[in-house]
């Protein structure tokens, strides 16, 4: 009898632990596509993108630089004070998408254009992502908005 549990107790660990490593694989298969990884501009000039590879694009909105085209594409450029791309986007852009604030958006890079498919824009008046932060920080031309106010 207790030769039978033992065997029984390894037979549900096996299984358990096969179970375990095919919804393991099936969840990275399943993500394989859907990781885009933030870069800079100085990162894009620096490493080109694949042909067709999508990744996400951050940094400021150039001053200036918004051009409203026909229909709902709008082009602009895209800065982190070390390197600026052209972005092309067709749809409608956040509400608080505006120039010289932060954005991120993803897409594909055609003819030295970035062509995004999404655009996400700043959250509030002090927000902006993380990595586009840390991309300013490494260019040297970010300014922390509380260490302003704290100064007044």
């Amino acid at each position: 009898m207790k030769n039978l549990k033992k065997k029984r107790r390894i037979q549900v660990i096996v299984v358990a632990a096969l179970a375990l490593a095919l919804s393991t694989a099936v969840i990275g298969y399943a993500m394989r596509d859907g990781i885009n990884f933030f870069r800079a501009p100085s990162q894009v000039v620096e490493t080109p993108p694949a042909p067709g590879e999508v990744f996400r694009l951050g940094g400021l909105v150039e001053e200036g630089s918004i051009v409203r085209g026909q229909g709902e594409t709008v082009s602009f450029r895209v800065t982190d004070g070390g390197a600026v791309i052209p972005v092309t986007f067709t749809g409608v852009l956040p509400d608080l998408f505006a120039e010289g604030q932060g954005m991120i958006g993803t897409g594909v890079m055609e003819d030295g254009t970035f062509v995004a498919r999404e655009i996400l824009a700043k959250h509030d008046e002090t927000y902006m992502p993380k990595e586009v932060i840390d991309a300013l920080k490494e260019q040297g031309v970010y300014e922390d908005p509380n260490a302003q106010a704290a100064t007044n």
